[in-house]
């Protein structure tokens, strides 16, 4: 389903018929047909969806692409963009993403969030489900089977017989799952993209938590709904991951290395560099936050953009995070909120002791580096999603970019009404008592 190109005019809607028409080289083929015709025309409205979303009662059409349009590459009379194949990509517009399935979907991982009494219920509702209804091999974490009221409970007896069990960390079952199925908040599905170091399955997120911005599907009418997903009729919203890479010194290693280099002589560059360090990868949902941990000092850290030093943080720390974790740790932080399908990575401030420090927001394609300063008096902290937290020393440094494995989240409606929904459902986005008008009176009135 590619992106219908928009058409462009730099006069607005009132130029010309027989104006020039301009298009990079990346919407050209898609933008002959257009051009031939009126650039005053509006180009042919699109559906948001194929079919009706899930949980509306009428079909929304969207009239233009959640993209900006074409930008026009010739500025003036002579000047115009120099032209780089190899940079060129095509982008399909977020409001056709739709999920579609190759094959049947067979496997689902069902994610529940851990002791949590009142979600044993739906969690069994969910399984008898997909197994006995649906005939779908079930997923489940070992830890979830054994909670004392699903052990003990003899009438779930058959159906937890036909599951397929994994621990984290240990089994990898990123080839073997179709689709997944969240039962509780936001951090089950955060956990979700945490066994996911690659390609992601379509996920499906029920509201059985606390906050539940992340998870617009409420369990009263599962059924339904799993089989309009099951069938392929839902639209998605690809939430973007950054690809972390924490590089650290092995230590020890290090002084026997040195130990060994003062008795036999030198040691090469890039060999050094291969033994000193340690190089451990994370794929992350919601931000890298980076603070300075149980010391009473300000983090010192450097910020570096595609190798060029744009900053030092000196506060309590500093967050990086994705368009999805914009409405998390980083909103709370004083950062505005992005909607996901905006390509961007956040920089956030925590406390910075700076009157000037403001949030900046970066293109999502290049790479930040943090590392210690110099200067700084003690190490810092740094966790992923709120998991995995490790000290970061002198001469240890944290890459972050933007991931190619999104994370795709299933819509209830669509990705621009999920989004505003939770705004105001969860954070109660600009609420506020309403201005009463003027009173007027009826006599100075006549």
């Amino acid at each position: 389903m590619a992106m219908e190109p928009e058409a462009f005019s730099p006069g607005g809607d009132d130029a010309s018929s027989d104006s020039t028409c301009y298009q990079c080289s990346s919407c050209r083929a898609d933008e002959e047909r257009s051009c031939a015709n009126s650039m005053r025309g509006r180009p042919k409205t699109r559906s948001l969806s194929a079919s009706p979303a899930l949980g509306s009662t009428k079909e929304f059409r969207r009239t233009r692409s959640l993209h900006g349009p074409c930008p026009v590459t010739t500025f003036g009379p002579k000047a115009c963009m120099l032209q780089n194949p190899k940079s060129i990509m095509h982008i399909q517009d977020p409001a056709s993403q739709r999920l579609t399935w190759n094959k049947p979907p067979k496997s689902v991982l069902v994610i529940k969030k851990i002791r949590d009494a009142s979600l044993l219920q739906p969690f069994k509702d969910l399984c008898i489900y997909l197994t006995e209804v649906n005939n779908m091999i079930v997923y489940v974490e070992k830890k979830v089977l054994e909670d004392p009221a699903i052990m003990n409970d003899d009438s779930f007896g058959p159906v937890k017989k036909k599951f397929c069990t994994f621990s984290e960390d240990y089994d990898d079952i990123s080839n073997q799952i179709d689709f997944i199925i969240c039962l509780g908040g936001d951090g089950t599905l955060l956990y979700a993209s945490s066994l996911f170091p690659g390609s992601v399955p379509p996920v499906m997120a029920f509201h059985l938590g606390s906050l539940g911005f992340l998870t617009p599907f409420n369990f009263e009418n599962f059924q339904s709904q799993v089989t309009q997903v099951i069938e392929g009729n839902a639209a998605l919203v690809l939430r973007s991951r950054l690809k972390v890479k924490v590089l650290k010194e092995h230590k020890e290693k290090k002084a026997m290395i040195q130990n060994g280099i003062e008795e036999n002589g030198l040691i090469s560059p890039s060999l050094e560099k291969e033994l000193f360090k340690q190089a451990i990868q994370y794929q992350v949902l919601n931000e890298v936050v980076v603070d300075r941990g149980p010391s009473s000092y300000l983090s010192n850290v450097d910020v570096f953009l595609d190798g060029h030093l744009i900053t030092t943080v000196q506060g309590d720390g500093v967050i990086v995070s994705t368009p999805t974790g914009s409405t998390a740790y980083a909103a709370a932080a004083g950062a505005s909120m992005i909607h996901p399908n905006v390509p961007a990575i956040m920089i956030t401030p925590i406390c910075p002791h700076s009157l000037s420090f403001r949030p900046i927001v970066v293109p999502a394609g290049v790479e930040l580096k943090i590392m210690l300063s110099p200067e700084a008096r003690n190490t810092a902290w740094v966790s992923f999603d709120g998991r995995k937290r490790q000290e970061i020393c002198h001469g240890d440094s944290i890459s972050i970019t933007t991931s190619c494995y999104p994370l795709p989240s299933i819509c209830f409606q669509d990705p621009v009404s999920d989004w505003f929904d939770s705004l105001a459902e969860c954070l109660h986005w600009n609420v506020r008592k309403k201005q009463n008008n003027f009173a007027i009176d009826e006599e100075e009135e006549f």
